[in-house]
């Protein structure tokens, strides 16, 4: 959940910045730099933050200890899971938040309100965003199972305790409920973010028939 938030509030902020310079050299930066991140799976950024910010400078701890309780026992040891998380999802929804702002930007009221000289932040912000919002509530509703997907690899080379590593330990035990009674609640998970996004996506469309 937590990779989730941040790799929406991360795409929002890139992708409307990007839209607020069309065509310029951070709009062009943003969708070099997204697509790369969305084209490393989980084990390359995992590795990479392993070695940059652990072996080589010792900022972070590279796996996981847990207390009494079953906790981490530092709070700094659920940044590199959650950065190797929320990096490749952060491209993918960035490309999506651009995309879906770019449409918006043709549209003739926003054209309007170019020309009638509003903020840039202003027109992104009530303008351009609001439409934008059933693709972009979508994509993040269709990022929540590869996050999800990419728990299984990131937790159990992290040493992590989460749902991921419980799967992959489920799997290794050949423990066939527990497999099934994870594999649901994703599904459930999954499939509620998908409802709420096409929820979104018809109220949007109501609005914008009106």
């Amino acid at each position: 959940m937590l990779a989730l938030v941040l790799s929406t509030a991360g795409a929002l902020a890139l992708g409307g910045w990007a839209a607020l310079r069309p065509g310029g050299r951070t709009d062009r930066a943003v969708d070099t730099l997204s697509t790369a991140a969305f084209a490393l799976p989980e084990f390359v950024v995992s590795v990479t933050l392993l070695l940059l910010l652990s072996q080589w400078t010792g900022w972070l701890p590279a796996v996981t200890l847990t207390g009494a309780d079953g906790r981490p026992e530092s709070w700094t040891m659920i940044v590199l899971p959650l950065l190797s998380l929320t990096l490749p999802q952060i491209g993918w929804n960035t490309r999506i938040v651009r995309g879906a702002l770019a449409d918006q930007a043709a549209l003739p009221h926003v054209g309007a309100a170019v020309l009638d000289g509003l903020p840039r932040w202003r027109i992104l912000g009530h303008h351009m965003l609001p439409g934008a919002l059933p693709a972009v509530t979508v994509g993040i509703a269709t990022s929540t199972g590869m996050l999800l997907g990419g728990t299984v690899v990131v937790e159990t080379l992290f040493n992590y305790p989460g749902i991921g590593a419980v799967l992959a330990g489920a799997i290794t035990d050949r423990d066939t409920p527990l497999v099934a009674g994870v594999v649901a609640a994703a599904g459930a998970t999954i499939s509620l973010l998908l409802l709420l996004a096409d929820l979104v996506r018809s109220t949007a469309l109501g609005e914008q028939h009106r």
